[in-house]
């Protein structure tokens, strides 16, 4: 479904993609790891064009995303479902408004479908009755719930998790991966998420991509990461302190 063919991406010549190519399949879910700041956000915002790369192709269903205009950027938006770090909930709307902010401002949709898809999204992820609440009265995942029931209210055919179970406790964390689980079953889309919490990307993951330096270097089933043998997968999915990735860093210093 998405191919993306030697995008590059600096900022202030700091090269943060540098020739990056990378295969989606439709149907399945991709899990983008790598360490914090290494680009994996940077890349989904090309992806979904919030951000337009120097140079390379974001191919989506055969149609460049790098050359369409803001029209056909907005079209392409609403095949696609997106769970932002912290779920990036609008505080002065409350749980309605904030689900259905797309079906108000692009759809022009009567408030009566509103209502009903509203109801239908919050029984998707576990939440009924909550529609008034403001995003300060829940909990961290109840945030992130109501998040993905804002991905996934204009039906989507692509979904991306940045960070999905960042700032969430480890129960939750493992509650906000069967969900993704559950609405990946249901609703049968293409996923790509972003994490460096290797047990949520094993748990979600159908196919796996490290991104370092700027380019992803090494592909595989979550089986065929557990099992590496490159030096800089491994030190990454086991966490060592020691290894390729952080050679000339001197942590005795920093602590």
């Amino acid at each position: 479904m998405i191919e993306i063919i030697n995008l590059c991406k600096a900022f202030g010549g700091h090269q943060v993609l540098n020739n990056l190519n990378l295969t989606i399949n439709t149907g399945e879910t991709t899990v983008i790891i790598g360490r914090s700041g290494c680009g994996k956000s940077v890349l989904l915002k090309n992806i979904i064009g919030l951000l337009k790369p120097d140079s390379g192709q974001v191919i989506v269903d055969g149609k460049d995303v790098t050359n369409m205009d803001d029209k056909e950027l907005n079209t392409l938006r609403l095949r696609f479902g997106m769970l932002f770090q912290g779920a990036a909930l609008f505080d002065s709307l409350n749980v309605l408004e904030n689900i259905a902010f797309h079906m108000i401002e692009h759809l022009n949709s009567p408030r009566a479908e509103i209502d009903k898809r509203v109801k239908e999204c919050l029984a998707l992820v576990g939440l009924k009755g909550i529609e008034t609440k403001k995003p300060a009265e829940l909990s961290g995942g109840m945030r992130k719930r109501v998040g993905l029931a804002r991905a996934i209210c204009v039906r989507p055919s692509i979904m991306l998790y940045d960070e999905p179970t960042t700032g969430v406790d480890p129960i939750t964390g493992d509650a906000v991966n069967d969900l993704i689980l559950e609405l990946h079953n249901k609703l049968k889309v293409t996923s790509i998420a972003v994490t460096h919490d290797m047990t949520s990307a094993y748990k979600i993951a159908d196919r796996m991509a490290m991104l370092y330096k700027g380019k992803i270097i090494a592909t595989g089933t979550p089986d065929e990461f557990k099992n590496t043998k490159d030096p800089i997968v491994r030190q990454f999915i086991t966490g060592a302190s020691k290894g390729p990735i952080t050679e000339g860093i001197d942590f005795e210093h920093l602590i």
